[in-house]
């Protein structure tokens, strides 16, 4: 019990010394700050998953998931997306956005994404963990049934090697339709 006074009044004394100072030198984590940081330090990614923190370490509630499938239509492709973790994280599902432009029935042109964890099935249990591999799954089975992109639904489930052959040439650089996609392989 001493112990534990000790710290709170040497937490005290470092909160007065910083007042009379007039800057804080010790920025206090919010809780969605603690989970997340949790969260990332028991990541366990498949190898086809990076994430990277484009602002540095100190900005944890920010950074990129790059995804490289290894089967399935995107195979050999390389998505990033970008993640925004709110300080109430885990109470609120981070925002996430595709940053790579995709011809993909879940995700809209502008980097929007349809992952049901990510809107009504979100519960404070869930992790940046599960996230990734949903979105990870996303590309591994594309669903037509909870489209963003409903031309490209409607191709995935009418004509599936209509659907590969529009896959591979969106991600080799040309176009859809009158839509045109970057190289992303």
């Amino acid at each position: 019990m001493i112990g534990l006074f000790k710290v709170k009044e040497k937490q005290r004394e470092e909160s007065q010394n910083t007042n009379r100072r007039g800057a804080s030198t010790v920025k206090k984590q919010s809780a969605g700050e603690l989970r997340l940081h949790k969260d990332i330090s028991e990541l366990n990614l498949p190898k086809s998953c990076k994430i990277s923190f484009p602002n540095g370490k100190n900005d944890l509630m920010n950074f990129e998931v790059t995804i490289k499938p290894d089967e399935g239509y995107y195979m050999n492709g390389k998505f990033v997306f970008s993640f925004q973790v709110s300080n109430v994280y885990p109470h609120e599902a981070p925002k996430v956005k595709c940053k790579t432009k995709v011809y993909h029935p879940n995700i809209d042109l502008e980097g929007n994404v349809c992952l049901n964890i990510l809107r009504e099935d979100w519960k404070p249990v869930l992790n940046i963990n599960t996230v990734i591999y949903g979105l990870f799954h996303l590309f591994t089975e594309p669903n037509y049934e909870d489209p963003l992109n409903h031309d490209a639904a409607a191709v995935l489930r009418d004509n599936p090697k209509l659907f590969e052959n529009n896959v591979k040439r969106a991600m080799m650089g040309g176009y859809v339709g009158e839509t045109s996609f970057p190289r992303c392989m």
